[in-house]
């Protein structure tokens, strides 16, 4: 299997990149942080205590938590359904987010006092790049103070086109844009094994992953736990999106005793995912991973390959198809012949315009178009590479 390294090496790379880790961020799922009887406060006072003491070795964390709905959830005795409404989950969330935060509030009072801020986010805070900007600044000033940010999507005011879905997506981008070394995320599961273990007997863990392929995807599966929203599908292309940027993840069992004390000492649990060496720079992981697109191109063959193995730009003669209504300067996603999403970027004319020009040649632009702001629908320094198996919904 290509996509591992051999014993000692990932063991050395995991050390050395532990080692070399001075701004973590940490995710929390709801089936770590809470029980039948609510929040555990046992688990949020073990993270707490954790998380101080990465700080008192000089590193910055952000601590990404779920669990406000579960939390609410319990409070108001409220059962969960399979269908349940967005009102009611963001009532939930309305409810829970202040026993989430009082339970931090005292969990990290306990260990030298150490402060924390709450930030909520949507979507929008992320997609307009004012504001995420703004996010950024409004971290790394807590960093400055000594605070120890905690992190959650903003159930109680997100509607469905405003929200990032899961934490392990948030935390992706939250790693990327603060550029942190290294994205921790902490679930009720030991780590990636080669199958499921519940159905296969000979499936194997796996330690270390060097480079996240289809395979890798594959072993993903798609369980949900019960409290959670993300899968392990969610965490492996969280994961993907860090690696991208340069950063280290790591999934593994949250509820293992000191468990990031044994990360950071070297001892082999879950699984680590290395970084790729081919690094995309902070605003193209905004066009790539963290907008949305409004619309889609489907390519020919020989546009995917110029764009995939020749970095270049987007033409209108290798366009065939555009689906979306977008604007200029829109986020949209580049699909090949055989449906992969070869890329993300911002297009340089809106859908209406890119169709009565798609197939033809640059220079038949502004005689189709009665002008022509450039010869390329999407420039290549507007344009991130993808490997995606299926779309987002619009």
């Amino acid at each position: 299997m290509t996509f591992q390294v051999s014993h000692e090496d990932g063991l050395f790379y995991r050390q050395t990149l532990f080692d070399k880790a001075k701004r973590v961020v940490i995710k929390v799922g709801s089936a770590v942080l809470t029980s039948s009887s609510g929040l555990n406060h046992e688990v949020i006072h073990s993270i707490s205590r954790q998380i101080s003491f990465l700080c008192s070795t000089g590193r910055e964390v952000i601590l990404v938590s779920s669990g406000a709905v579960a939390a609410g959830r319990k409070r108001l005795g409220i059962e969960r359904t399979p269908h349940e409404e967005l009102r009611v989950k963001q009532a939930l969330a309305a409810m829970g987010q202040g026993l989430l935060m009082q339970a931090y509030e005292e969990a990290f009072a306990l260990q030298s006092n150490q402060q924390v801020a709450q930030i909520l986010l949507t979507h929008a805070d992320l997609s307009q790049r004012e504001r995420y900007l703004n996010v950024r600044n409004t971290i790394c000033t807590l960093f400055e103070f000594g605070v120890v940010p905690i992190i959650n999507e903003n159930d109680t005011v997100s509607v469905n086109e405003l929200r990032v879905g899961d934490n392990d997506t948030l935390g992706g981008m939250i790693t990327n844009m603060i550029g942190a070394d290294m994205y921790i995320m902490l679930t009720d599961v030991d780590g990636l094994c080669t199958s499921n273990p519940a159905q296969d007997s000979t499936a194997r863990p796996v330690y270390t992953v060097a480079s996240i392929d289809r395979e890798v995807e594959e072993m993903a599966g798609s369980t949900i736990s019960a409290l959670g929203t993300g899968g392990m599908q969610t965490k492996i292309r969280a994961a993907k999106m860090v690696a991208a940027c340069g950063g280290s993840s790591f999934i593994g069992p949250g509820r293992h005793t000191n468990i990031l004390e044994e990360l950071f000492s070297g001892n082999l649990v879950g699984t680590f995912f290395l970084p790729e060496t081919d690094i995309i720079k902070n605003r193209k992981h905004w066009i790539g991973h963290v907008l949305r697109p409004s619309g889609y191109l489907y390519l020919d063959g020989g546009a995917c390959r110029a764009i995939r193995d020749h970095g270049k730009s987007l033409l209108p003669s290798g366009v065939i198809q555009v689906e979306g209504r977008f604007k200029v300067g829109a986020s949209v996603h580049c699909c090949c012949p055989d449906g992969r999403i070869v890329a993300a970027g911002l297009v340089n004319y809106s859908s209406s315009d890119t169709n009565k020009i798609k197939g033809c040649r640059s220079d038949e632009i502004e005689e189709l178009l009665g002008f022509r702001d450039s010869d390329v629908v999407i420039h290549r320094d507007n344009l991130v590479l993808l490997d995606l198996d299926q779309k987002p919904d619009l």
